[in-house]
């Protein structure tokens, strides 16, 4: 779950699109729209990674 966006909205959005293949649009939404989930039903550690993806760009996560 994306809980915020931080400071560096574009680098969180770039981190998003590349994680779920989605385009700049529906990506910039999903950052839009946050706290909202990014990718579900994924491994714990692909999620994990990803988080860590995320707040290296300045976003806040939180793994369900």
């Amino acid at each position: 779950i994306l809980t915020a966006a931080g400071d560096k909205k574009i680098q969180v959005i770039k981190v998003v699109r590349a994680a779920t293949g989605l385009g700049l649009k529906e990506a910039k939404a999903v950052v839009d729209e946050a706290p909202g989930p990014v990718k579900e039903g994924i491994e714990r550690e692909e999620a994990e990674k990803l988080k860590a993806e995320i707040e290296e760009a300045g976003g806040a996560v939180e793994l369900k």
